[in-house]
């Protein structure tokens, strides 16, 4: 599943969520629905922890996860819709990521800015800060958990993925 789907099936999922009109609400459903269905993936909102599942469209039958079907767990996606507050700081924190993500495209391509928008992805939705902002043990957690099962990068990218965080990091400092 690539990440941009993801990130957008999860946009959606919030607004969905701060609807103030159920019509509203439906259609942003019903566009995560189309968009992670052209993946061949199911959409569904998991509510005992607030966390938003796309499961690969085999596991299910009739609106059912099918226990039998699932081979690696890995291939289904989770995030987290209760981490800190999304509001207008979430937004101001990911222009200002959006804004290195672009930068770092500009000046060193789109392989960097490929990891760069995950690192910021990561960063927004789970700290609420710049990716300019992390620390070690973040860098370290995007590297060995969120990096290899949810941004899916290709070689390339895995292979220079270290090297965009510091540019992204000495990109932020100059915005």
């Amino acid at each position: 599943m690539p990440e941009e789907v993801v990130s957008e099936a999860e946009r959606l999922t919030r607004l969905a969520t701060d609807a103030a009109v159920d019509a509203e609400a439906a259609v942003y459903r019903d566009r995560r629905a189309e968009i992670v269905r052209e993946h061949d993936f199911v959409p569904r909102v998991r509510e005992e922890d607030d966390t938003l599942v796309l499961y690969p469209e085999e596991w299910v039958e009739e609106g059912l996860i099918q226990l039998d079907r699932i081979e690696d767990t890995d291939r289904a996606v989770e995030v987290s819709l209760s981490g800190p507050d999304h509001g207008a700081e979430w937004e101001a924190v990911e222009a200002d990521n959006e804004a290195i993500v672009a930068a770092v495209a500009e000046e060193h391509g789109q392989v960097h800015a490929a990891n760069v928008r995950a690192f910021a992805d990561f960063m927004g939705n789970h700290y609420l800060k710049r990716v300019d902002d992390a620390t070690e043990a973040e860098r370290a957690e995007f590297l060995t958990e969120y990096y290899p099962r949810n941004a899916w990068p290709s070689a390339e990218q895995a292979a220079v993925v270290e090297e965009s965080l510091r540019l992204a990091a000495e990109r932020g400092d100059g915005t």
